[in-house]
């Protein structure tokens, strides 16, 4: 039995290559900026009783504790391995964004709650206080989200925080618009109506990114690849008979391993056979980490997937 690892295939991923070269210098800028806009919509919104600056606070709130969790993710994702944790713990990133999705859906919960009971008790706005400060805030999470765009569609961790930035950036219009409306009007109602609009946005996001960090943290192959065709691939390769025992599992965010069983009648064809699938593996499919098993015969299927046989 043979194994075959590619060892440089994380050096050209996806992953690698869209995303920012310092994670740690974005996160620290995004979960500064939002620090001090906190701060600072804490203080206003007692300043002028706003209750609609407050709201935002605490969903900003939620996006600082969000943009920690990532931030400390990624540090931890590049421990060295040990003994006990061979793949690092890389998998910290995947639970990073289903806590970030879960964050998002009780912010959501939250804004919504609020919305319901302000049209049944309306409250007075200071509007122009209020339109001040959010279109400061407007920018912030602009500039946040911009900085972590840069590697959002290539890590799905990344992804979840640039949601918490765009979502709260939205959040913050919705205020200025209600606020303007309000203040043009006088109808309070504008500041529910909008807020309930921002969360069914907020939750159609925070809906995909949990659903694909679940997918992800139960060992499913990322939606990116399709194990149909990687079992196509490998089929087809001139040495190989039949494939089986092949699993596909996201290690982290951003990096995909495969096992597999080859079955090479002709013999074994040779560690240079091994190199090329699994450089061929990482560029057609983008898959890093891969282990191939050669059998010269049918030894069995294995238990875990008893129909996977190619």
């Amino acid at each position: 039995m043979s194994h075959a690892h590619d060892h440089h295939g994380h050096s050209h991923g996806i992953g690698h290559s869209h995303a920012p070269t310092n994670f740690g210098r974005t996160f620290a800028i995004a979960t500064a900026l939002n620090v001090v806009l906190v701060v600072a919509q804490v203080f206003y919104g007692l300043f002028a009783n706003s209750l609609a600056l407050l709201a935002d606070a605490g969903h900003n709130l939620s996006d600082v504790l969000g943009l920690v969790m990532a931030w400390v993710a990624f540090g931890i994702a590049d421990w060295r391995p040990s003994a006990h944790f061979t793949y690092r713990m890389r998998s910290a990133s995947i639970l990073s964004a289903f806590a970030n999705g879960v964050l998002l859906l009780i912010a959501v919960v939250y804004i919504s709650w609020e919305a319901v009971d302000r049209f049944f008790q309306p409250q007075e706005v200071a509007t122009l206080d209020v339109i001040v400060v959010a279109a400061i805030a407007v920018g912030i999470n602009g500039i946040s989200a911009w900085l972590l765009s840069r590697g959002g569609k290539a890590d799905l961790n990344l992804h979840g925080a640039f949601l918490h930035m765009l979502a709260d950036a939205g959040v913050s219009v919705a205020v200025i618009v209600a606020a303007g409306g309000i203040m043009l009007t006088g109808w309070q109602w504008l500041d529910p109506a909008v807020s309930l609009l921002i969360s069914i946005v907020i939750l159609i996001g925070t809906w995909r990114l949990l659903r694909d960090a679940l997918r992800l943290a139960l060992n499913a192959a990322p939606d990116k690849i399709n194990p149909d065709e990687v079992g196509r691939y490998l089929r087809d390769l001139p040495e190989v008979s039949g494939v089986h025992d092949l699993h596909i599992w996201a290690m982290s965010t951003t990096e995909t391993a495969l096992t597999c069983h080859l079955i090479t009648p002709a013999g074994h064809p040779g560690d240079s056979f091994l190199h090329r699938v699994a450089h061929e593996l990482q560029d057609k499919f983008e898959i890093g980490h891969t282990t191939v098993q050669i059998e010269l015969s049918d030894g069995g299927h294995c238990h875990l997937q008893p129909d996977n046989v190619i």
